[in-house]
């Protein structure tokens, strides 16, 4: 499986952004889905992930109500609606997918991943 990020960029704070997430290769059975991000100087955060059917869907706190996380598995692509952007949301935003049911705290451990996406940028301006 591989995975492909993109949708990043620079943007002011207040703006929105939708980041993407497009899935090749053994795709079948990727149940689930989820998007990282790491600060300059910080560990990687677990953002939002979403099962195969997106009956499940995780936020962490600090981005719940703001951020939308959805899947088309007709296109194999995950997305990350972020709204009302500010400057402390700046960082690479990662994709990773995983065959494996998650629960509970497994959704933001990041070592329970297989797969990984380059990483997208987003930087936003105050």
């Amino acid at each position: 499986v591989q995975l492909q990020a993109s949708g990043g960029g620079l943007v002011q704070a207040g703006d929105s952004l939708r980041l993407s997430c497009a899935a090749s290769g053994r795709t079948f059975g990727l149940y689930t889905m989820s998007w990282f991000r790491q600060a300059p100087g910080k560990e990687r955060e677990f953002v939002a992930g979403t099962s195969s059917s997106s009956g499940i869907k995780p936020y962490a706190d600090s981005v719940k109500g703001q951020f939308t996380i959805s899947r088309d598995n007709a296109k194999n692509t995950m997305y990350l609606q972020m709204n009302s952007l500010k400057p402390e949301d700046t960082a690479v935003y990662y994709c990773a997918g995983d065959y494996r049911r998650k629960v509970g705290s497994a959704w933001s451990t990041s070592s329970g991943y297989t797969y990984w996406g380059q990483g997208t940028q987003v930087t936003v301006s105050s």
